[in-house]
């Protein structure tokens, strides 16, 4: 059975105490056992949140990385540093790093090698913009994504993938997919993943949809057939709304 995952992904919010605050309510929620909780501080707080969290199920993840594993590159945080503070999942290819930063399939690819060289868990994410929706390329769009970024490793190293569907149009938007749209990607994910490895590791694989989840529409969303939970945003930064998701299975 496929790992049941939901992701909160912070981005440039919480500080010190907002940290400690969110965290120690977190904990104080129910959880339950059949999912995976994680949640993906800044670099800030990385080490704070893995202390804050030493007792409880929920694990710490990085919103991102360098492909390198040292030198010249102000302001970058390499596999080693993260795993020195003790996070050991990485979130690699958010949308926001590919449009704000550019980052493209080639220089993703180098850093999912670099990740799973260090034994990190990745949290890959892709996805379409409006206008390649609009126009009817969304799959050619995620086919490519995927392809080149990924499709070159063995098979050996799918165990320490997750993948994370982003409909673009629908991240901060208030928009979502529909689940329907939502279940029609993530089948075709694991099509591509049968027709380029096999149907045991498609099946194998947690797809994770990210994009305007909440708690209203979380249950009906987790409910599709091929979405195995969410990579959550703003709904991640208020503890009850995210339990509600996390207790939406």
């Amino acid at each position: 059975m496929r790992d049941q995952i939901v992701a909160g992904n912070w981005k440039m919010n919480n500080d010190q105490h907002e940290t400690q605050t969110l965290l120690t309510e977190l904990k104080n929620h129910n959880k339950p056992e059949n999912v995976r909780v994680m949640v993906a501080p800044a670099f800030t707080q990385l080490s704070q949140s893995v202390s804050l969290l030493a007792d409880d199920a929920i694990t710490v993840a990085a919103q991102n990385m360098n492909a390198a594993a040292s030198g010249a590159y102000t302001g970058e945080v390499s596999s080693s540093m993260l795993k020195g503070v003790g996070v050991k999942t990485v979130i690699l290819g958010h949308s926001e790093r590919r449009s704000l930063y550019h980052e493209n399939n080639a220089s993703l690819a180098d850093k999912v090698n670099s990740a799973l060289e260090a034994e990190m868990e990745i949290i890959f994410c892709f996805g379409e913009q409006l206008e390649e929706r609009k126009s009817n390329r969304h799959f050619d769009v995620v086919k490519a994504q995927l392809s080149e970024a990924l499709f070159s490793l063995p098979t050996s190293a799918w165990s320490q993938i997750v993948l994370a569907y982003e409909p673009v149009w629908a991240i901060g938007t208030g928009e979502t997919a529909s689940p329907a749209q939502a279940q029609e990607m993530h089948a075709f994910i694991r099509k591509l993943i049968q027709d380029q490895y096999n149907e045991t590791l498609a099946q194998e694989v947690a797809i994770l949809y990210g994009g305007s989840v909440k708690p209203g529409n979380a249950q009906e969303i987790f409910s599709m057939e091929d979405v195995d939970g969410g990579l959550i945003g703003g709904a991640s930064l208020n503890a009850n709304d995210f339990m509600a998701i996390v207790n939406a299975f």
